[in-house]
C-alpha cells in the first residue's frame, strides 16, 4: 500500500512498516499453531505512520513524504532469511514510476513498554548517516532511553532489500532486547502480543522522533546541497 503526501514535491523522503501479521504464534509455549493479535509486531508500525499521515497532509511541509506498508513480512520460514519480507522484496524490485525517496525509515515493533531501539547492523551499513540524524533528533528530544546509542547485530527486515535490491538508503527502527534469546521482546510472536504491550509514550516517542524529521528536513538548493 503506498499513500503519497504532497505528490508535487520532487524532494521526498519515505516511511514505512509491515501491515501483516504472522498467522501463528510459533514462539508460545501453549497455542503455537493459532493466530495472535499482533498489536506490536505489524498493527503498531501502522497506528503511527496512520497518525503521521493525518498530520503530514494537513501541513504544507517543505519535502513530500511516501508512506509505503508492506505485505508478507512475516510468514516466513526462520531457517530462511530471504522467505521473511516478500512484499518488500517484490516492491524494491518493481518500484512505481517516480518514487525516488532520498532516503527511508521502517518501523518494526515500535510500541512495546520501555522498549529499545538500538543502531541495526543493516541501518549502520547501508545508512549510517541516516541513523545518526534520527538518533540525534531523538536525543533532543529526550528519548535517549528509547534510542540506544549503541549498535547490535543485523535483522533481516524489509529495510534491508530496500538498502540491496532498490538501493535506497534505509534504517530499521526496531524493538531489540540485548538479554533475550531472540534479541527480541518477550511477546514476540506469542499470543503476550496484544493491546497489552502497546505502550503510548513508546509511540509518541518513535511518533514525535519522526515528525520531527520530517519537518527538519530543508529543500536542497545550491545553497543547501
Amino acid at each position: 500500500i503506498l499513500a503519497r503526501i504532497h505528490p508535487e514535491k520532487q524532494q521526498r523522503i519515505y516511511l514505512s512498516a509491515h501491515w501483516d501479521t504472522r498467522p501463528f504464534a510459533d514462539r508460545d509455549q501453549n497455542r503455537p499453531k493459532e493466530r495472535f493479535d499482533g498489536a506490536v509486531d505489524g498493527a503498531s508500525g501502522v497506528g503511527i505512520l496512520l497518525e503521521m499521515a493525518r498530520i503530514l497532509s494537513a501541513d504544507q511541509g517543505q519535502i513530500g513524504v511516501d508512506i509505503v506498508l508492506f505485505d508478507a513480512e512475516d510468514y516466513g520460514d526462520p531457517n530462511e532469511g530471504s522467505s521473511y519480507c516478500l512484499g518488500s522484496q517484490y516492491f524494491a524490485s518493481h518500484l512505481p514510476a517516480g518514487f525516488k525517496p532520498e532516503f527511508g525509515v521502517l518501523l518494526d515493533m515500535p510500541a512495546a513498554p520501555a522498549a529499545t531501539f538500538y543502531r541495526e547492523g543493516y541501518s549502520m551499513q547501508y545508512a549510517p548517516g541516516v541513523v545518526a540524524k534520527v538518533w540525534s533528533i531523538a536525543g533532543k528530544l529526550g528519548y535517549r532511553t528509547f534510542f540506544v546509542n549503541e549498535n547490535s547485530g543485523p535483522v533481516t527486515d524489509d529495510h534491508y532489500f530496500m538498502n540491496s535490491i532498490a538501493g535506497i538508503p534505509t534504517i530499521d527502527i526496531i524493538h531489540h532486547d540485548p538479554f533475550s534469546k531472540t534479541g527480541f521482546g518477550a511477546y514476540w510472536h506469542t499470543h503476550s502480543d496484544n493491546m497489552e504491550q502497546v505502550d503510548k509514550t513508546t509511540m509518541q516517542a518513535v511518533g514525535h522522533t519522526l515528525t520531527a524529521l520530517v519537518f527538519m528536513e530543508k529543500p536542497k538548493t545550491a545553497a543547501n546541497p
